[in-house]
């Protein structure tokens, strides 16, 4: 097995299906962000407080290249797909699954988006913007799509089933 990238937004499911995905595949879950946060001795927001989106962004990347080419199932962040080069590094070092969820079911998971420091201010609108702003990355990026509205037990029984499908 090489690595299970899942992108996508915001509340789409990916550290939630993750885990179950990993289970059922006997791999190791890892969540991007939490890899990211361990190595910076802080969470994401006081990641963003200090060093803002860019520098974030630098420690997301680094946080990528640790990771790639394991046997895992990784969760990446909602904004991973922003950067060209860290597209080249989830297309070279396994398959990726998109899921994906419309901006109404993303605003109900992620409430008042706190902890969240890209949708601070009016949660929908950002998500609505976010997702305009990702999608055709999302989808350049990506092996394959997942619908995300149904149960995250469904969800994570798909993605295995088309995983085993490609190897």
């Amino acid at each position: 097995m090489s690595t299970l990238w899942l992108i996508g937004m915001m509340g789409t499911g990916k550290s939630t299906v993750g885990p179950r995905i990993g289970e059922a595949l006997g791999a190791d879950f890892v969540d991007l962000d939490q890899v990211i946060a361990l190595a910076a001795g802080a969470d994401i927001t006081r990641i963003f407080d200090d060093e803002g989106e860019e520098g974030f962004r630098i420690r997301e990347r680094a946080a990528l290249e640790t990771v790639a080419g394991s046997s895992i199932v990784v969760a990446c962040g909602a904004g991973v797909v922003e950067d060209p080069a860290n597209i080249e590094t989830l297309r070279a070092h396994g398959s990726v699954a998109w899921l994906n969820a419309p901006v109404r079911v993303l605003a109900e998971r992620v409430g008042d988006g706190g902890g969240r420091p890209m949708l601070a201010g009016d949660t929908r609108a950002r998500l609505t913007a976010l997702q305009r702003r990702r999608r055709k990355a999302y989808e350049a990026a990506s092996d394959q799509r997942f619908d995300t509205e149904g149960s995250p037990g469904e969800i994570a029984r798909e993605v295995v089933k088309w995983w085993r499908s490609t190897l």
